[in-house]
C-alpha cells in the first residue's frame, strides 16, 4: 500500500481504540479538522512530520508508538 495510506489507516485504528471521532481528534490535537479530512481520504502525497506529531499528541501517543505498526514494514510500502 501507498505510505499515505497507511497513515490514514493508521490514524483510523487509533481513533477507534481510543473512542474518538474525526472532530474529537481535531480538538485534541489541533490539528484543523480540514486537514484530517484530507489525510483520513488520503488526498495528500506528503505532509509535514509536524502533523503527524500533533496527531499522536492528541492521541497521547508517541510518534514511536505511531508508526509502531505492521501497516509502517518496508514489505507492506509501495512507491
Amino acid at each position: 500500500m501507498k505510505l499515505n495510506t497507511a497513515v490514514s489507516k493508521r490514524i483510523k485504528e487509533l481513533c477507534k481504540e481510543k473512542g474518538y471521532t474525526q472532530y474529537a481528534l481535531s480538538m485534541k490535537s489541533g490539528v484543523p479538522q480540514s486537514t484530517l479530512s484530507t489525510i483520513l481520504n488520503c488526498n495528500f502525497d506528503s505532509m509535514k512530520i509536524r502533523i503527524i506529531y500533533e496527531v499522536c499528541e492528541g492521541l497521547e501517543i508517541s510518534v514511536r508508538d505511531f508508526f509502531d505498526s505492521p501497516l509502517f514494514e518496508r514489505d507492506n510500502l509501495i512507491d
